[in-house]
């Protein structure tokens, strides 16, 4: 069985961001170390992360510690990546 990461948690968070704070945001998602990836979004959210954890624990961290605290964000929502 191929070894794709399985021990890493990994999810994809959606942000909706204040006017005018979208950038800001951005690039502050953009310097933190536990996201791969980051993209600006046209429709309901402003922004989406790709986030890896070692664990749940520090995955749960990372989303109520962090993420969820950066300036200018109002909602997110977070999709954790499953495998079959």
């Amino acid at each position: 069985m191929e070894n794709r990461g399985l021990h890493l948690r990994t999810a994809f968070v959606l942000f909706k961001a204040e006017p005018s704070m979208e950038r800001e945001a951005y690039l502050t998602l953009s310097n933190m170390d536990a996201v791969t990836e980051t993209h600006a979004l046209y429709g309901e959210y402003d922004l989406v992360a790709c986030v890896k954890a070692e664990n749940a624990k520090e995955l749960t961290q990372l989303l109520m510690g962090n993420l969820r605290t950066i300036p200018g964000i109002k909602e997110t929502e977070t999709l954790i990546v499953v495998d079959y």
